[in-house]
C-alpha cells in the first residue's frame, strides 16, 4: 500500500512542523500546516480567533478545513494542532482515510516543558507561566487529557534526545 498522507500529530513543541518540513524536504511531498493553513483561510491568527470567537468556533473551522486539505487525491504532509486530535471523532477519521498514516510525535513532559519553556515568547498560550515547574503541571495537566487521543495513532515514535533528522529517518522507515 503507498501511503499519500502522512499526518503528524502531538504536543505543541513535539516537533511536528519542523519533521514535517524536513520530510517535505526529504521525500518531496508538499508540507502543510493546518494551523497556518487556518489562518491564511480565516485572515486571522488563532490566538485572535480564540479571543473573538472562541474555542468552538475555531474547532468548527479547524474540522472543516481539516478535511478540506485531506480531501484532494495529491499526497501531502500535514501536522495538526496539539488539541485537533481531542475533538469530534477526529482521531477516528484521520485513522479510516485510505491511503494515510498518522504518526504519533511521542515526547516526554519534561522535554516537552523545556522545550516550551524555551520558546514562551512565540506562544501567546503561554505568557503566564513562570517557571519550568509551572510549565512541567500546564504539559502534565494536558497530555493527561490528550494521551487517549495520541495513542490512537498508527505509529508513535518517541523524539526525546532525538535530532529532527532521526525523528524523519524512523517515519521514512515506517512508510517502507
Amino acid at each position: 500500500m503507498k501511503i499519500n498522507k502522512i499526518i503528524l500529530l502531538g504536543y505543541m513543541g513535539s516537533g511536528k512542523s519542523a519533521v514535517g518540513s524536513q520530510l517535505n524536504k526529504e521525500i518531496n511531498v508538499t508540507y502543510c500546516d493546518l494551523d497556518h493553513y487556518i489562518e491564511k483561510q480565516l485572515q486571522e491568527s488563532i490566538d485572535s480567533i480564540f479571543k473573538t470567537k472562541g474555542e468552538i468556533y475555531f474547532r468548527k473551522m479547524e474540522r472543516h478545513y481539516l478535511e478540506k486539505v485531506l480531501n484532494t487525491d495529491s499526497s501531502l504532509i500535514l501536522s495538526i494542532g496539539g488539541g485537533t486530535p481531542c475533538y469530534y471523532d477526529t482521531m477516528q477519521y484521520l485513522n479510516s482515510m485510505q491511503n494515510s498514516k498518522t504518526i504519533y510525535l511521542n515526547t516526554s513532559v519534561l522535554e516537552l516543558s523545556k522545550r516550551l519553556f524555551e520558546a514562551q515568547s512565540s506562544r501567546p498560550l503561554l505568557k503566564y507561566l513562570k517557571s519550568l515547574e509551572d510549565f512541567q503541571e500546564f504539559v502534565g495537566k494536558h497530555m493527561f487529557e490528550r494521551s487517549f487521543f495520541y495513542n490512537q495513532a498508527n505509529v508513535s515514535i518517541k523524539t526525546d534526545k532525538k535530532t529532527i533528522s532521526e525523528v524523519s529517518e524512523l517515519i521514512k522507515a515506517e512508510l517502507a
